[in-house]
């Protein structure tokens, strides 16, 4: 079985080799460069969901691809405060499943809210604010804001294990089975 992420980042191909390889202990994991057809920081769950749906499906498409995930970071304005929350997609090779789940989301700094907004990606601000270097790639935002209590890759892996679920018990999912489409 390969499983391929539809992104080179450490930090994103870590979490889904995790998880998978706890249910699938034989897969191969790895990276790959594909474009989310997205801004690089998607604002709104609609836009950060469809970056993260092409990212998978785009990566389910590469040669030798079992499934292809996709993890989106995104920040959605409600009430004038920002929150930052990721989406996770998962699109299985050949038969055209595609799961996806949210992330738990935090609140984001007062201070990085209108730069994001204005087109800024979440993780260089947060590097300018914090003093750090390249957060994204490690424990990130959540993490530096938690206190390492919660951190990026651990969010990425629990919203890949719910986005999974479907696929472990589709006979508690005959909808999400019944509406695939091919991935090829």
């Amino acid at each position: 079985m390969t499983v391929l992420v539809g992104s080179l980042n450490p930090g994103k191909v870590q979490p889904v080799r995790e998880v998978f390889g706890t249910l699938f202990p034989e897969l191969d994991v790895s990276g790959a460069a594909v474009p989310s057809g997205v801004r690089d920081q998607p604002v709104g769950v609609g836009e950060t969901r469809r970056g993260a749906v092409n990212r998978a499906r785009r990566a389910a498409r590469l040669p030798g691809a079992t499934w292809g995930v996709g993890l989106e970071g995104g920040v959605r304005v409600e009430r004038g405060r920002g929150w930052l929350f990721g989406v996770v997609a998962a699109a299985r090779a050949g038969d055209g499943l595609l799961l996806t789940a949210r992330t738990a989301e935090l609140p984001g700094p007062e201070a990085a809210l209108p730069r994001v907004l204005a087109g800024e990606e979440l993780g260089g601000v947060m590097d300018e604010l914090l003093g750090t270097h390249d957060l994204k790639r490690g424990a990130g935002t959540v993490g530096a804001l938690t206190g390492g209590l919660v951190t990026r890759p651990a969010v990425w892996a629990q919203a890949l294990a719910l986005a999974l679920a479907p696929a472990l018990h589709p006979g508690f999912y005959p909808a999400v089975h019944a509406a695939r489409t091919n991935v090829r």
